[in-house]
């Protein structure tokens, strides 16, 4: 078989799964399939992540040699958080995302799902001294869940940066790996790309804004006010528990529009 064809037969192998791992990767799926659409993948470089229902050590991550907007719920490759690949991946995993994904999904049992990005927008300003300004309110509703970690080259230390990346994440839900990109971390898959979603917006903000006149500041009490709500946002006892309706708009959509994902 040529190697086209067999990244082509990656879309069409239904795995033997039971139900509560199918949903799960309908909903990675539909995850990657809605940032094709919003162009937020590059090349074959980035991933997201869920963790397999009812599991602790395992994970969903898309394979090697597809674009986002390829990705189906068949296509995804389990994993478990030691590195071992545990479904057919006839060209692997991007090394990467084993190191990224696994080291946070190890221990931060709270969190079920990571996506990382190289976006321009992220990246960009993932290279500024300062990082994330105060200067619109999507960046204020997301400061408190913002941490960093400075670049080391490409994340291929299966073990010494995995460690790095999960104790600067900490208790956050937001990374810049500085140089590099962004990373979201949530309870659920739709809070990851509910949270990446305005952390998208927030950072393409500051780059326009940085292009015209002299930086506006909130005041003080206004940025305390504003970080103080966005702390809160996406509680269990909020209108919208982990983004879930947000990501419930966002599953229409991708139904609506783009339904070959759940093949």
């Amino acid at each position: 078989m040529s190697a086209s064809a067999q990244v082509t037969s990656l879309r069409s192998r239904k795995p033997d799964c039971s139900p509560e791992e199918w949903e799960a990767r309908l909903e990675l799926a539909a995850a990657y399939r809605l940032a094709a659409r919003f162009g937020w993948h590059d090349m074959l470089g980035n991933h997201f992540s869920l963790r397999v229902p009812g599991t602790t050590d395992q994970y969903l991550l898309n394979p090697l040699g597809l674009f986002f907007e390829e990705i189906t719920a068949s296509s995804l490759v389990k994993m478990d958080t030691a590195g071992n690949v545990l479904s057919d991946a006839p060209y692997g995993i991007n090394k990467a995302g084993e190191v990224i994904h696994g080291g946070i999904l190890a221990v931060r049992p709270d969190v079920n799902s990571v996506m990382h990005l190289h976006s321009s927008a992220g990246a960009g300003v993932s290279a500024q001294k300062e990082g994330l300004l105060p200067i619109s309110q999507n960046a204020l509703i997301l400061m408190d869940r913002i941490r960093y970690h400075d670049y080391e080259g490409p994340a291929s230390d299966a073990d010494d940066e995995r460690r790095r990346l999960a104790r600067d994440l900490s208790d956050g839900s937001i990374l810049f790996l500085r140089n590099h990109g962004t990373l979201t971390a949530g309870r659920t898959m739709g809070e990851a790309f509910v949270l990446l979603g305005r952390l998208e917006r927030a950072c393409e903000i500051q780059l326009a804004a940085q292009a015209g006149s002299a930086l506006h500041v909130p005041s003080e009490d206004a940025i305390a006010r504003t970080r103080a709500i966005g702390a809160k946002m996406y509680g269990d006892n909020t209108r919208s528990p982990a983004a879930s309706l947000e990501w419930a708009a966002f599953r229409r959509k991708l139904d609506r529009e783009d339904p070959g994902y759940a093949n």
